[in-house]
């Protein structure tokens, strides 16, 4: 919504969103948006899916310990992370049984890991 006004309401259970120029409508309308929360935080990348040249995504280590899938990576995200991967032979699995290539050494990157009912993480930048 940039830098537009918005009235805010925190009644629901998530917090809900409009232009203060929208007219309120009463019941379920358009113009409310929810407002989900997600923190950004660094993590170490553990492994990743697809190959090393394109990887499609990545398994990173949160600051709790657990390792996740990311979503997708996008193309130049991936080109850019690609020259950092040293595969190793094995394979890996995350704790909900998701495979991934392990990597060696220490890349660092930043995701937004969403509060949601299931744990998104969406990788936005290497460090």
């Amino acid at each position: 919504m940039g830098s537009v006004p918005v009235g805010v309401r925190n009644d629901a259970a998530r917090p809900v969103a409009k232009r203060t120029t929208s007219p309120y409508r009463a019941g379920r309308a358009g113009a409310w948006l929810k407002i989900r929360h997600a923190d950004t935080v660094e993590a170490t990348v553990a492994g990743f899916t697809g190959t090393a040249r394109q990887p499609r995504a990545l398994a990173v280590r949160l600051p709790d310990g657990r390792i996740a899938l990311s979503q997708r990576l996008t193309t130049a995200l991936a080109t850019r992370i690609a020259s950092h991967l040293v595969p190793q032979p094995e394979r890996a699995y995350t704790q909900g049984g998701d495979a991934y290539t392990p990597v060696s050494g220490e890349i660092v990157v930043e995701v937004v890991a969403g509060t949601t009912r299931h744990a998104v993480v969406t990788v936005v930048r290497l460090r």
